[in-house]
């Protein structure tokens, strides 16, 4: 499972600008809306709200916003409309991208992913053709120096995860876990105050395509153009591109 951390690293690395935290709060927000319709508004019943929202409150989105957002996916509020699904295709040397949308317009985000992959040389995929190259896990990852990995490995196991790794290129360790798990592994270390640096429910390469040179660049740039887009919530990619190449990158 080696490769999922790297964007997600390359991307925390990215300073965070006013206009890019604005983008960040409009898709916590929509996450939050899309998963109060979806779930109910009770978030000790709905993991899924309760996931957004503690992911909105770890990016300082205001309280207000959150509740609002709640009561507009469950209808007491009036709102947009958002539909969520999932783009596939590919970028420069085979690489396989993954990119989840919530818009109130198909056809405009639709031309926009198009447009992002087309620029670079990459492609656009049928449904189906790319996502089985992809596990949905729930991940945690903490920092190397902020906890000893047997008590990590103890905790993670006992609370139901399926695997822990050392990820020594990204100074972490990476949790995996079902996604119906999700919950409870994030209750248990919570409780057990063992403070993880990210969590979510990722889409798991299992497999990874090394590039370097013009290519990875080109990937690079499609996942960052993918991750601006309004309509675009997460970019999951299965790349694996030399720690020495993305140090020059830097």
């Amino acid at each position: 499972m080696s490769g999922h951390s790297k964007w997600a690293n390359i991307k925390h690395k990215k300073a965070k600008t006013d206009a890019k935290k604005g983008k960040v709060f409009t898709k916590l927000v929509r996450e939050i809306m899309v998963a109060a319709k979806t779930g109910g508004p009770d978030i000790s019943g709905n993991p899924r709200l309760r996931a957004a929202v503690d992911n909105a409150k770890a990016e300082n989105l205001p309280a207000d916003n959150i509740e609002r957002a709640i009561k507009k996916g469950a209808g007491e509020l009036a709102g947009v409309n958002y539909e969520e699904g999932m783009y596939e295709g590919y970028a420069p040397g085979g690489v396989a991208v993954l990119a989840a949308f919530m818009t109130d317009n198909k056809n405009r985000t639709a031309s926009e992913v198009r447009h992002a992959f087309t620029r670079v040389g990459g492609s656009l995929a049928s449904s189906g053709s790319v996502a089985y190259m992809f596990e949905k896990k729930g991940v945690f990852t903490f920092s190397m120096g902020s906890i000893v990995e047997e008590r990590l490995m103890e905790a993670a196991l006992e609370a139901g995860a399926q695997d822990v790794i050392a990820n020594s290129g990204d100074n972490v360790f990476e949790v995996y876990t079902d996604p119906h798990d999700f919950a409870h592994v994030k209750s248990v270390f919570d409780s057990s105050k063992l403070k993880y640096s990210s969590s979510s429910i990722s889409m798991i390469p299992k497999n990874t395509v090394k590039v370097g040179g013009k290519t990875a660049r080109q990937v690079l740039t499609l996942l960052e153009e993918l991750e601006d887009l309004d309509d675009i919530q997460e970019v999951y990619a299965n790349f694996d591109i030399p720690e020495d190449e993305l140090r020059e990158m830097d």
